[in-house]
């Protein structure tokens, strides 16, 4: 169920977020604080972002037909650019909201504060917890966890700010603590949008090594030469190569092909190779360029 397209884990966490966004809303509006208006549309974007990722995770599925002879791979990467977008565009929003409260503060409900935030970690850490295992190979559900994740985060930081605004009487600390949650969002969010940046313009993925690739194909017997090594991810999850490779002699057999295309998957995560191979003699050096 973690994170598995084919689970509940996307519609089960859209569903929860979703419908406590509608109550974290309704009690912002209630209780006039806008952290909880903030975390709101933090949530929503965040429910948004699940719905970008659960339909990418789809489309990642179906097989290659027509023009598209990939499948549909790449829609989680951008799937993941979106979420990252999508969220610091909501930072923005909230924060000039924040600026308003902040400048001009008024009394806040506490109390109210206190329990729906406190509602919030259980329904955003549940959440995360869902997506938990497929976010260690997904980047797309990286997102989703640690977006979540984040959430519960900010909860229990409203839930503090609630407190102290019950013993204080200070409600400035409800704007401020509005500013200081986007603050970390956009911080969390930052690395995220970068890598998604990199893998939408085919970078090498940041878990593979491309010198460390190099090295390994240049290392096997009766490799003479590798030219036009390309390492380029296909979707968030998935990776593929191609590489030229100078083999004076006599020319290797399938055995060899299957077992280079074996260790690039196991060593590497390189799960589609495509490799050449010429029996000129050398001419040039070998070259990652």
């Amino acid at each position: 169920m973690h994170g598995d397209p084919g689970s509940r884990a996307f519609p089960l966490a859209v569903g929860l977020n979703l419908a406590f966004v509608a109550v974290e809303f309704g009690a912002g509006l209630w209780a006039n604080s806008t952290a909880l208006l903030a975390d709101a549309g933090h949530n929503l974007s965040d429910v948004l972002g699940l719905l970008l990722a659960w339909g990418a995770a789809v489309l990642s599925r179906r097989q290659p037909a027509g023009r598209f002879t990939y499948g549909l791979r790449s829609s989680s990467i951008l799937a993941a650019l979106g979420n990252a977008m999508l969220l610091l565009v909501a930072c923005g929003a909230i924060a000039l909201e924040a600026v308003r409260h902040l400048l001009n503060p008024g009394p806040v409900a506490g109390m109210a504060v206190i329990a729906v935030a406190a509602s919030g970690i259980v329904v955003n850490g549940f959440s995360a917890w869902l997506f938990m295992s497929g976010s260690r190979n997904d980047l797309n559900q990286r997102a989703a966890f640690l977006h979540l994740l984040a959430d519960a985060g900010v909860s229990l930081a409203v839930v503090l700010g609630g407190i102290a605004m019950m013993t204080t009487g200070w409600y400035w600390l409800d704007p401020l603590l509005s500013i200081l949650i986007v603050a970390a969002i956009v911080a969390g969010t930052w690395g995220l949008l970068r890598e998604a940046l990199r893998l939408s313009v085919h970078a090498v993925p940041a878990h593979i090594d491309l010198e460390a690739v190099y090295a390994f194909i240049a290392a096997q017997a009766g490799v003479a030469q590798v030219h036009d090594l390309h390492i380029w991810p296909m979707s968030t999850t998935e990776s593929a190569l191609t590489v030229s490779l100078v083999m004076p002699g006599a020319g290797p057999d399938d055995i060899f092909l299957d077992q280079l295309e074996a260790a690039l998957r196991l060593r590497f995560g390189i799960g589609h190779s495509t490799v050449q191979i010429r029996h000129a003699t050398p001419t040039r050096a070998c070259s990652l360029d």
